[in-house]
């Protein structure tokens, strides 16, 4: 597993393929990564997301694996339930 691990915030308004695109770079760079999601609009983004990455380094012969958690974020103060889903490379 690499050492370290970046975070991507993912919300219902976030664009697939521009999260993809921060996902496969920092796959590149070597970095494992965290997406963070509050609410199914916001999971439903991350989850295209990892797809579009995918497809992104597949024309590099990278594939992904995600493994997906519930975990506590705090937003303006408050605890709330997210998603987060570890993306590596496999």
């Amino acid at each position: 597993m690499p050492g370290k691990v970046g975070i991507v915030r993912v919300s219902s308004h976030s664009l697939p393929k521009a999260v993809a695109g921060a996902v496969a770079g920092m796959i590149r760079a070597g970095e494992a990564v965290e997406l963070q999601a509050v609410g199914a609009g916001a999971v439903n983004q991350a989850v295209k997301a990892i797809a579009v990455a995918r497809v992104f380094l597949a024309e590099e012969g990278v594939d992904l694996v995600s493994m997906p958690r519930f975990l506590q974020v705090a937003i303006d103060g408050e605890d709330r339930m997210a998603i987060g889903i570890s993306v590596e490379r496999r």
